[in-house]
């Protein structure tokens, strides 16, 4: 498994398009915390938790780099997926590599985590290139509870662009074209981002209208069956979780806890409580990706592989 693992990190980290999106979310996500970074040296705000600001905080109409990741990072996902399996099977070379003392498992796990280690690579080095932007523009360097936070939004992050692995990898065996599964993978994509915020609030107002004089447990029924159906979707999973991440003020995610939060002023939480908030969105997004990728695995290694 060795030995595809490093070839496949290889082919990923030199292949074009991994470079161009690298680059694309580099740039926008860097001159968003660069213009952050560039309001926070000239206001007197409170050194504790400012750099968690560079992630969180958008600024002269760039979206925050944490919005920027959970809209164009499944793409990144993506594109090292979508064609791991099948581009093998229109090549010929399937039959040729497992012919070789090499297991199916070890084929398709050594591709997985080359995948995953790509990616981990790709969004720590944005997050160390940030960060370092931020040492530059602030003059003083990040706390230890900083550090703690921002490396746990490197690891939730992995692990939300790691289902999108998955599911590239899930139609890349399904479809038998790549360009097939290219289109299913951003059709979910586009399902996940933008079709089930608007069928969530569609839902809400079928259920729990809101109308003038409405009384506020109407108002509040209308949000909670609005944030039950986002909880299908992982891209509302990882906003969730790395909102309550990297801003240590919240106490919750829920309606009820924002208009507490809002009417009453809050500590910062330690990183431990922040994570027993948001317990149930990590444990959801490492299910959806250990399921999507279980599914791939079951169907890979039940497929007939001649070789011819």
């Amino acid at each position: 498994m060795s030995a595809v693992f490093w070839k496949e990190l290889a082919d990923h980290l030199g292949s074009k398009r991994f470079i161009i999106f690298f680059f694309l979310i580099l740039i926008v996500g860097g001159a968003s915390a660069y213009l952050a970074a560039q309001s926070l040296s000239g206001t007197k705000t409170s050194p504790d938790y400012i750099y968690l600001n560079l992630f969180t905080q958008g600024a002269g109409g760039l979206p925050s780099f944490l919005g920027f990741i959970s809209f164009f990072g499944p793409l990144i996902g993506v594109i090292l997926g979508f064609d791991a399996i099948n581009s093998e099977f229109n090549r010929g070379t399937v039959s040729r590599v497992l012919s070789q003392p090499i297991y199916r498992d070890w084929w398709i796990n050594g591709k997985f985590l080359a995948g995953i280690t790509a990616l981990g690579i790709a969004v720590a080095s944005i997050v160390l290139i940030i960060t370092g932007l931020g040492l530059y523009m602030l003059g003083f360097p990040p706390g230890g509870a900083e550090i703690s936070r921002i490396a746990m939004f490197v690891v939730i992050s992995v692990v939300y662009l790691g289902f999108w692995l998955s599911l590239g990898i899930l139609f890349s065996i399904i479809f038998r074209q790549t360009a097939t599964s290219a289109l299913a993978s951003i059709a979910v994509w586009l399902f996940f981002t933008l079709f089930l915020y608007m069928l969530a609030g569609l839902i809400a107002d079928q259920i729990a209208p809101i109308k003038p004089g409405v009384a506020p447990d109407v108002f509040v029924k209308h949000e909670s069956i609005r944030d039950l159906v986002l909880r299908f979707s992982p891209v509302a999973l990882y906003e969730e979780a790395t909102t309550a991440i990297l801003i240590p003020q919240y106490r919750g995610l829920g309606l009820a806890a924002l208009l507490k939060e809002a009417s009453i002023p809050t500590s910062p939480l330690p990183l431990g409580q922040s994570l027993l908030i948001v317990w149930p969105q990590l444990v959801g997004l490492v299910a959806l990706t250990s399921i999507c990728f279980a599914i791939s695995y079951v169907i890979f290694m039940r497929r007939e592989i001649r070789s011819t």
